[in-house]
């Protein structure tokens, strides 16, 4: 990937450069591509400076232009509603982005093109369900909806992630059936989106989203939800035990994968996951505003336990307990 890019991809996400980097040459422009594009949408659809319809609009064009239909949308006026100035400076490098994704190889830009395309749809839904934001919270109205959402924004790249793998790695997870670290890798996206959704729902209700099912709020309205927001927690810690659930399927994608580089690539996310869920217990976001983040220095430690865990299965359930205990 051009050097530019790096430095954008470093700026606008310190865990995930890590994985990047510990990745083999042939996956690093895809994959890094692949996230730049989604961080791109993602920086549109949270975007307060436009109505939802613009909103709507533009990464309906940015879907099309990523497919050749179109071209790539001016989004620098976005840029007075991106407070990150990192994420701001990713808005001016959107047509290189589209330039390197044309050139990229057409199996690899086939599975970018899929991935982003879906991630696009799950965007376009959230805007469009909590569109006219400032009238008091709006939830998500069913736990199909709220499983759809995380399989959009997140499952799918764990989809894209087997896949692509798979492609460059003749031996990614000898052994496994392929249907089945699919759906590990499905599940694994979905339970990692689960664990953002939840550490964040304090802020979410505060601008008026709650992706909690609204049928299992069984009646709590959203002016009380706003002013106690502790009534949700038999049904937050519900989705906790699915996301425990799911991080338990990260664990035995983990175990499947062969390549060391890849086995710790797939370990940091699922540790800090994990570590992120302990860190909930004890914080208790629905009774605190402070935002929960896992420590530079608890990141290092994650680095260098899954360096020993990358050894092989043994090693890495040894690790991966030491990494579960609260």
């Amino acid at each position: 990937m051009r050097a530019g890019l790096n430095t954008v991809l470093a700026a606008v996400s310190r865990s995930f450069y890590l994985t990047i980097r510990i990745l083999p040459s042939a996956l690093r422009d895809p994959v890094g591509l692949a996230y730049l594009l989604a961080r791109l949408s993602d920086t549109i659809a949270d975007s307060a400076s436009a109505p939802p319809a613009e909103l709507l609009a533009t990464l309906q064009q940015m879907g099309e232009a990523i497919c050749g239909l179109v071209p790539m949308p001016d989004l620098t006026r976005f840029v007075s509603g991106v407070p990150n100035p990192a994420e701001r400076m990713l808005l001016s490098h959107a047509e290189e982005l589209l330039t390197l994704l044309n050139a990229t190889e057409p199996g690899d830009r086939k599975e970018i093109i899929w991935v982003i395309r879906e991630i696009f749809r799950g965007q376009q839904l959230d805007v469009q369900r909590f569109e006219g934001e400032g009238h008091g919270v709006r939830f998500l109205a069913t736990a199909a909806e709220l499983e759809d959402y995380t399989y959009s924004v997140a499952g799918c790249v764990g989809v894209f992630w087997t896949r692509i793998c798979i492609r460059h790695l003749r031996r990614y997870a000898p052994g496994a059936d392929p249907e089945t670290l699919l759906q590990l890798g499905e599940s694994f996206g979905k339970g990692l989106q689960l664990v953002n959704i939840l550490r964040d729902a304090p802020v979410d209700w505060a601008n008026g989203r709650c992706y909690l099912p609204a049928d299992e709020l069984e009646g709590i309205t959203p002016e009380a939800l706003a002013e106690t927001p502790s009534l949700a927690r038999p049904i937050y810690d519900r989705w906790m035990t699915k996301a425990r659930e799911r991080l338990d399927d990260g664990l035995r994608y983990v175990e499947a994968v062969r390549p060391w580089r890849l086995r710790l690539a797939c370990f940091l996310p699922w540790a800090l996951g994990v570590r992120t869920l302990h860190l909930m217990e004890l914080s208790r976001p629905l009774e605190t505003p402070e935002r929960i983040k896992v420590s530079r220095k608890t990141v290092r430690c994650l680095l260098a336990w899954g360096l020993l865990g990358a050894m092989g299965n043994c090693a890495l359930r040894s690790i991966a307990a030491r990494v579960q205990k609260p």
